[in-house]
């Protein structure tokens, strides 16, 4: 059994017996907790100061990813595909990597700060989703609209909003609403975080919204 666990912006951690921690921000510079968790592999999408906070969550003997290699840490299969965080291939923001990982047979997906819309080509390299974390605030990303585009693109069982705004967060992005005002799907707020497993996964597509 895995548990996911969300800690603010674009960080959770997927855990078993290994913690594995995506995009990690030191709470402070954007106005929420930092992440009470320390990560045995950390995925880092993008050099951005709200993403990269690697010493926030890193123990002695920490791996941390921050290329689109492929690799197995752990018995957890990485890799990542190149993409970027704007819609002009990256001249405004850089790049971005969207990562893809398998734990226990579940087949997750951080799509970082993805900010365009993904052509097939990038969806054949994604491949199957169970689980699709996915930003829906706009301004530095891919907003509501773009990201539901997203989602009929890769086609996720479970789809975890992030990267938008809450309480306190000082980063000027959109909240959640305007993306589940036009969800298709049923939505389902799980708190702050949840068991799962690969022989639960729904057969119809859910929206999981995670709070701090």
């Amino acid at each position: 059994m895995l548990q996911i666990r969300w800690h603010g912006h674009s960080c959770f951690e997927v855990t078993n017996d290994v913690t594995l921690v995506t995009d990690p921000h030191d709470g402070k510079s954007i106005g929420i907790p930092a992440p009470s968790v320390v990560g045995d592999i950390i995925l880092v999408s993008h050099d951005h100061y709200d993403h990269n906070s690697v010493k926030t969550v890193e123990k002695e003997g920490s791996k941390v990813v921050t290329d689109e290699r492929k690799r197995t840490i752990s018995d957890v299969e990485i890799s990542g595909v190149p993409s970027f965080h704007d819609e002009e291939r990256g001249a405004k923001r850089g790049k971005n990597i969207i990562f893809k990982f398998v734990m226990e047979g579940i087949r997750f997906c951080h799509l970082g700060d993805l900010g365009h819309e993904i052509d097939d080509e990038t969806a054949e390299k994604i491949g199957d989703v169970d689980v699709l974390f996915i930003p829906v605030g706009g301004t530095f990303t891919i907003d509501d609209k773009h990201a539901w585009n997203v989602i009929k693109t890769i086609k996720p069982k479970i789809i975890v909003p992030m990267h938008y705004k809450i309480g306190g967060l000082s980063l000027p992005i959109a909240g959640i609403d305007a993306f589940l005002e036009q969800a298709p799907y049923k939505i389902i707020p799980v708190g702050n975080e949840i068991d799962i497993e690969k022989e639960e996964l729904p057969e119809e597509p859910e929206i999981w919204t995670f709070t701090l």
